[in-house]
């Protein structure tokens, strides 16, 4: 009753435990102890001062008085040690441990505040292991002892823990006596804070279920420090409650082959090094399955690491190798306890997210994935974050380990009709194809092939449209193995054709970053899927393509005989523009082959193809390769002039691409000529148009074509300038010509020393 009559008195009066230590001249540390309950029996003194600073008089001081003889607390001088023991075989985590022995340095720690951690992450990572490992290595430094409470805000059984029986758990072990315990939430919770007060304590709050359970827990005056570990994010205790976050992830490689070594001994572990680095790849470095796998193989020590990584390699059956009996130690059931708390939107993306066929996918490919609008899928995909289901990787950009993959997969057969899955993939496939046909449309506008184009769009899929250029060239970096990986799931659902647009849409971007890995192999799976869909014209621009590849690449016995066939099957098919673009590159491969005449005579056919058509753009790009047939020969003059004219073509077309092109030809005449401004003045703006459109190789090639011209009119400093500007572009595009360049800068920069 005293500590009640401590606490009414002071707040009708409006006073903080501040205000009243200071009026009544006694220590903030005692008044806390006093509404605490801990304090049993003040001085008779100590009373009269407190009568005072209440200004009682009469019955009520009479009464007040006599209230400090009922007892308040129980009789006992136990320093509360509730941590859980020590956990053996813990390992890594060193930057973790720091980043909480941080919260503690400083001079004056309790002029910093309340002091609160919230330490999140999956299901499996070791939240609480941490937690109580780094609470064993500062419990010295609590003097008053060490509360723990398991909020079960994630379990197999039953709803988390109320906060109000937290408390009476909390409070109990502070020595508060049961019938000095309030029933209400917050008179409880003010007894607590009360009793904390002037003291140093070490709280613990283990698996919360979300912010709103932990904050009544939380100390309210400096001294004490509170830690919190939750599979929920917490973010809301960083906003309102100056908590300091710590997210947990998957351990790295070598804490994941530690934590082997030290459950079934580092003999075995260094025996069968291939084995461990499996079993760590396979338990996607999560210290519960890993712990489960080192259970097995301590179980069974003749089996063979070997035998232990196969079961786990089958992502099939991988979960089931990583269940047990107990259900806090089955890794499909430990994520089963955040899937259950999921809304309807979050359950269902997470659960089709599996179907996604890479590991990180972008919000609108997840989007169309689970066919909901960008309203729904922005708060579904923070749900999943918070969960600590997925991680936003990348801004815009989530993934979660592959043990999670497997269960979201799991989920969705069970769940999800395979109806549904299918049309899942159908607009996953749709997204990407349409995207990237949107995003190439921004690298080259004028790229059309006959009108054609997919619009067959399966309904919820919603592709992304672009401003610029650079917005698209950096959607076609993110997503070229999800891109890839979605045209092999269109071949193997039977949408070659789909599969060929994909192939198509991408064409422009892996020649502009010069992809020679993929520039052939994606063309290649266009020929097949046009093969396969019997679709003559889809053939032919197929089989022209990859032979364009190959002989930019350098096989020219490889393009001409692409381009053969494809020339055949533009004639069967009456295609002049395609026929046209055919001998063009012909042409080419037999320049590049010594075989001038021909390849004269290749130019010459499709300059009159191109006219016959109406193509105007068709016959200036064969004008300049006509052009650059004759500079090859040395027949400058004659090349300067089929150049201009078709730089004079392509621009009254409004082709600027094409002109750029020409350009950088005209500048070679003049070079050859000797007419080195004019040469300059011509790369410069050939380079500049190659840069406005995002063409990164053709930039790096003018521009080391600008530094020879100004290399040999004696402008040394411009010179390097532009071969610097080039190799840089170049060496990142892994381009054969850098190697050139390299040279050419080198050789300057010898010459400039030596003179």
């Amino acid at each position: 009753m005293f500590a009640d009559l401590v606490r009414a008195h002071r707040r009708r009066l409006g006073m903080t435990q501040e205000d009243l230590a200071e009026r009544a001249g006694v220590s903030v540390r005692s008044v806390g102890k006093w509404e605490a309950g801990k304090i049993a029996a003040p001085r008779m003194w100590t009373m009269r001062l407190l009568a005072d600073a209440f200004r009682l008089e009469g019955d009520d001081r009479e009464r007040f008085l006599r209230s400090a003889a009922e007892p308040a607390v129980r009789s006992t001088e136990i320093i509360p040690a509730q941590l859980p023991s020590d956990p053996s075989g813990f390992t890594g985590r060193d930057q973790e441990l720091t980043r909480l022995d941080e919260l503690l340095a400083g001079p004056d720690q309790a002029a910093r505040g309340v002091i609160i951690s919230a330490v999140s992450g999956t299901a499996g990572v070791g939240k609480t292991t941490l937690a109580i490992r780094w609470a064993h290595r500062v419990r010295e430094r609590f003097p008053d002892g060490q509360l723990y409470v398991n909020l079960r805000g994630f379990g197999p059984v039953g709803p988390p823990l109320p906060a109000t029986e937290a408390l009476r758990g909390l409070l109990d072990g502070l020595g508060v006596a049961p019938q000095r315990i309030p029933a209400d939430l917050e008179a409880r919770a003010a007894l607590y804070r009360s009793a904390l007060a002037g003291q140093r304590m070490l709280i613990l709050l283990d698996n919360a279920g979300d912010a709103e359970q932990v904050r009544p827990l939380l100390p309210g005056v400096p001294g004490s420090v509170a830690i919190v570990t939750s599979r929920d994010r917490l973010a809301g205790l960083a906003v309102a409650d100056g908590a300091q976050l710590l997210l947990l992830d998957v351990l790295d490689a070598p804490a994941a082959r530690e934590l082997l070594a030290r459950r079934i001994g580092a003999d075995r572990v260094r025996a069968e090094p291939r084995a461990v680095d499996d079993i760590v790849r396979s338990c996607a470095r999560l210290p519960l399955a890993l712990a489960i796998a080192a259970a097995r193989a301590a179980a069974n020590p003749q089996f063979p690491l070997t035998a232990i990584a196969a079961e786990l390699r089958e992502a099939r059956t991988r979960l089931d190798v990583l269940a047990g009996p107990d259900p806090a130690t089955d890794v499909r059931g430990v994520f089963s306890w955040s899937y259950r708390k999921l809304g309807p939107d979050a359950a269902r993306l997470f659960r089709l997210s599996a179907l996604h066929p890479t590991p990180v996918a972008g919000a609108p490919a997840l989007a169309s994935l689970a066919g909901l609008p960008a309203r729904r899928v922005r708060p579904a995909l923070q749900e999943l974050v918070a969960a600590n289901l997925v991680s936003e990787q990348l801004p815009g950009r989530y993934g979660c380990h592959d043990l999670l993959r497997d269960y979201a997969r799991d989920l969705a057969e069970e769940i999800d009709s395979p109806a549904e899955r299918e049309a899942a993939t159908r607009r996953l496939i749709d997204h990407y194809l349409q995207t990237a046909l949107s995003a190439d449309q921004c690298l080259k506008a004028s790229r059309n092939l006959s009108g054609r184009r997919p619009t067959d769009v399966t309904p919820g899929a919603v592709p992304e449209s672009f401003g610029d250029g650079v917005l698209a060239l950096a959607w076609f970096s993110a997503e070229q193995p999800a891109l890839r990986a979605c045209a092999d799931l269109a071949v193997a659902a039977g949408l070659d054709t789909k599969a060929w647009w994909m192939a198509w849409a991408v064409l422009t971007y892996l020649e502009r970053r010069w992809d020679r890995r993929n520039w052939v192999t994606w063309q290649m799976l266009a020929v097949a899927a046009a093969g396969r869909a019997g679709d003559m014209l889809l053939q032919a621009v197929s089989h022209y393509n990859v032979g364009y590849a190959h002989a930019e690449l350098g096989d020219l016995g490889q393009g001409r005989a692409h381009l053969t066939t494809a020339l055949a099957l533009y004639r069967e098919l009456g295609n002049v523009t395609g026929m046209a673009d055919v001998h063009l590159n012909l042409g080419i491969v037999a320049r590049r082959e010594g075989r001038y005449a021909e390849a004269l005579q290749e130019g010459g056919r499709a300059l009159e193809l191109s006219r016959s058509d109406g193509d105007r753009v068709g016959e200036a790009r064969a004008m300049n390769n006509i052009g650059w047939c004759y500079l090859t020969m040395g027949d400058n003059r004659q090349a300067l002039d089929y150049c201009r004219r078709a730089v004079t073509v392509h621009e009254a077309a409004g082709n600027r691409m094409g002109a750029a092109h020409s350009w950088d030809s005209v500048g070679m005449a003049h070079f050859r000529l000797g007419e080195l401004a004019e040469a300059a003045a011509c790369y410069r703006r050939a380079a500049n148009a190659f840069r406005d459109e995002h063409d990164q190789q053709y930039q790096a090639i003018v521009l080391a074509h600008l530094g020879d011209a100004e290399e040999a009119g004696g402008r040394h400093r411009a010179a390097r300038e532009a071969w610097r500007n080039s190799l840089a572009i170049l060496t990142e595009l892994d381009h054969p010509d850098a190697d050139e360049v390299r040279a050419k800068l080198t050789a300057r920069e010898v010459q400039s020393r030596a003179g």
